[in-house]
């Protein structure tokens, strides 16, 4: 169960942005390139070292068990959304499986709604968006968030305070020191952990910057389109229309240079 995260992103996908045409449609790529190599260096920084931490003192089903725990308590988000977006069928699939998995499932540490058939879906505020029109926009990196769009940049806000019961619980109990952030501090450590086994592919990327851009756009359109995008979307998400004299091969062959000069083997 993979999220999208700072450093985490959609690993199945990834393959795919490597033959992906240069972009027309990111004006702030200036912008953009600065702030996620600040991104990068505060990964390499603090964040990477304490993910990494965390895998050295926790096993695999432990990592496991904190990891569904997260998924499951953040369903009231699917749920709200699917109801804001008149999917009244998934937002009840969505309700029983957090309520299986909140029951049966220890607080939602097992994940007993899986071996019971009831699927998984994650959607968001942005998707919401989407759903009634509101155009993309352009595509923004953001300091401490990573990639986003003008229109996504809006789930952070209105998913994590109306709909994320971690942030309500937070809200509405009185800590001391910072207590309060802990259980979201805990949530991003888990992401940028999940994020470490797929290192390899950001490191043979021929532009780390692009790979990343068209990886997060990739994974929201067919989010947007519950899996099933229109050809004319993909195409359109991929530049084909702006370019029509892409050639994939000769972006396959500058992608096995950069390979070849920095020591890696082409596929």
């Amino acid at each position: 169960m993979v999220r999208t995260a700072f450093g985490a992103l959609i690993v199945a996908l990834l393959a795919a942005c490597h033959m992906a045409p240069p972009r027309t449609d990111d004006p702030n790529e200036k912008f953009n390139r600065k702030v996620y190599a600040f991104n990068d260096q505060l990964d390499k920084a603090v964040i990477r070292p304490v993910a990494v931490g965390y895998r050295k003192v926790t096993n695999p089903p432990v990592r496991t068990a904190i990891s569904d725990f997260y998924t499951n308590i953040r369903l009231p988000i699917t749920v709200a959304n699917d109801l804001l977006q008149a999917r009244p069928k998934q937002a009840l699939q969505s309700t029983g499986r957090f309520v299986v998995n909140l029951t049966i499932g220890f607080l939602g540490f097992k994940d007993p709604a899986s071996l019971l058939g009831i699927p998984l879906e994650e959607n968001d505020f942005g998707v919401t968006l989407a759903r009634w029109g509101v155009p993309e926009g352009d595509f923004l990196m953001l300091p401490f968030v990573g990639p986003t769009t003008v229109r996504d940049v809006w789930r952070l806000p209105v998913d994590s305070y109306f709909f994320d019961p971690i942030s309500y619980y937070s809200r509405n109990h009185d800590f001391e020191y910072g207590q309060q952030y802990v259980p979201q501090l805990l949530y991003l450590v888990t992401l940028r952990s999940r994020g470490i086994d797929a290192e390899s592919f950001l490191a043979s990327a021929y532009d780390p910057y692009v790979f990343i851009r068209d990886a997060y756009r990739q994974q929201r359109l067919y989010k947007n389109y519950y899996g099933n995008p229109p050809p004319e979307a993909i195409e359109k998400m991929q530049g084909l229309n702006d370019n029509q004299d892409f050639d994939p091969d000769k972006l396959l062959e500058e992608q096995h240079n950069w390979e070849r000069k920095n020591g890696q083997e082409p596929e």
